[in-house]
């Protein structure tokens, strides 16, 4: 009843009983007409997307996303922002032997890592369910759960990069929770994007800081984003922002 409900008011086509030809309590149908765009809405929802080419690139060079789902926070990068942070994970890549990277909440890096590097040992944590797609590269993931994740990839990764699908305190805290359970206690680096609102909660919690560089999405969000790292990039992503 409650996907039901969900989808009545998504479409406001319910077909109304007349008086008397149900009890109360009785479920409303879907109309026919309603049930059809149901069917286009879902279709919609789970078809790929594509980005425009590469500059000089050809059909082969476009990279296919999944429709954003405003329902579950989901906001992609622009192509750029999306490019900019993949080519920055494989340069960081080349650091360690038989490096691995882990996504959390952020399919579209996983993406485009994978087009920029297809060798590159990738996981995604995501709560979309769509994302089995990936196969055994994708783990289903809830903030609300932090550590509910499969033992065998705790502190095995080199690289994580997260980005929180809420700006709230709460929500960066259980992130940060995933992210130490992921973390090679040995050697490993971080990148965290989330809203300029987090920037004092992101210091303490993971002690990061934030790159010049700032990431864009391609639904032009209110909020302005920022990318938090916990290393020196040198002068790659425009170095690191000089304390005010």
């Amino acid at each position: 009843m409650e996907k039901e409900d969900e989808l009545q008011r998504l479409h406001g086509k319910v077909s109304v009983p007349r008086d008397g030809d149900v009890e109360d309590d009785d479920p409303l149908v879907l109309s026919s007409q309603a049930l059809a765009a149901l069917q286009e809405f879902l279709a919609d929802q789970n078809k790929p997307t594509e980005s425009t080419p590469e500059a000089g690139g050809d059909e082969s060079e476009k990279v296919e996303l999944v429709t954003e789902d405003w329902r579950l926070s989901q906001f992609w990068y622009e192509p750029e922002t999306a490019e900019t942070v993949a080519e920055e994970v494989v340069t960081l890549s080349q650091r360690f032997s038989g490096c691995r990277v882990a996504c959390i909440a952020c399919p579209t890096l996983y993406v485009y890592l994978k087009k920029r590097d297809p060798s590159l040992h990738v996981q995604l944590l995501e709560y979309d369910m769509r994302f089995e797609r990936y196969g055994s590269e994708f783990t289903f993931y809830d903030y609300n759960e932090p550590e509910d994740l499969p033992l065998q990839l705790k502190h095995c990764f080199h690289i994580i990069v997260a980005d929180p699908p809420y700006l709230s305190r709460e929500c960066l805290e259980r992130v940060s929770q995933t992210i130490s359970f992921l973390a090679s206690p040995v050697d490993s680096l971080l990148l965290l994007l989330t809203g300029e609102v987090q920037r004092e909660h992101a210091a303490e919690l993971l002690g990061v800081r934030p790159c010049v560089f700032k990431p864009l999405h391609s639904s032009k969000l209110g909020n302005e984003f920022r990318l938090f790292i916990s290393y020196d990039p040198g002068t790659r992503l425009g170095g690191l922002e000089e304390d005010s």
